[in-house]
């Protein structure tokens, strides 16, 4: 984000300038860490993403300061994306997430770490959350993974609505 703040504003008062307006500020940045960015190749997620539509993307969020915010709200409208905040007043919108990702860190990101780069931990989130879905026993769902407990309820419940194909 810094390095397309100042991209915004090379044109009118050049690179160094606006460098070293930043630079004593929480928002500099270092001329060889602007340039190393710039030499950088765009990455495998960046080029997969540029140009992907994102039309009926919900993102969800607590009703954090980001919301009273213009900019957040134009993006997210900018990229077709809607947003879905829990009732004013409650945490139930978001306590489930919560708690997965305290799950998370403790059992995984710091039980396991230190990690040797990105690679690993991408690895090993994709191994836990296997886990945490087809074999970890649930108390609340009578000790049974949930991806089985999903399995026994569909079985189980007639279908009530078509369901829609694309």
């Amino acid at each position: 984000m810094r390095v397309q703040f100042v991209d915004s504003r090379k044109a009118e008062h050049g690179v160094q300038p606006v460098l070293r307006a930043r630079a004593d500020t929480p928002a500099g940045i270092a001329p060889s860490t602007y340039y190393a960015a710039k030499a950088r190749p765009a990455s495998a997620r960046s080029r997969r993403d540029e140009g992907a539509d994102l039309g009926g993307l919900v993102h969800h969020s607590d009703r954090g300061v980001q919301y009273r915010a213009n900019r957040y709200s134009q993006r997210l409208a900018e990229a077709g994306a809607v947003a879905s905040v829990g009732s004013r007043g409650d945490s139930y919108d978001n306590a489930m997430a919560e708690a997965f990702n305290s799950l998370y860190k403790a059992e995984l990101v710091r039980n396991r770490s230190p990690w040797r780069g990105l690679d690993d931990l991408e690895m090993a989130t994709v191994e836990y959350i296997d886990w945490y879905n087809n074999r970890r026993l649930h108390g609340e769902l009578g000790h049974v993974p949930p991806a089985e407990y999903e399995a026994l309820h569909a079985m189980t419940q007639p279908v009530t609505t078509p369901l829609k194909t694309r």
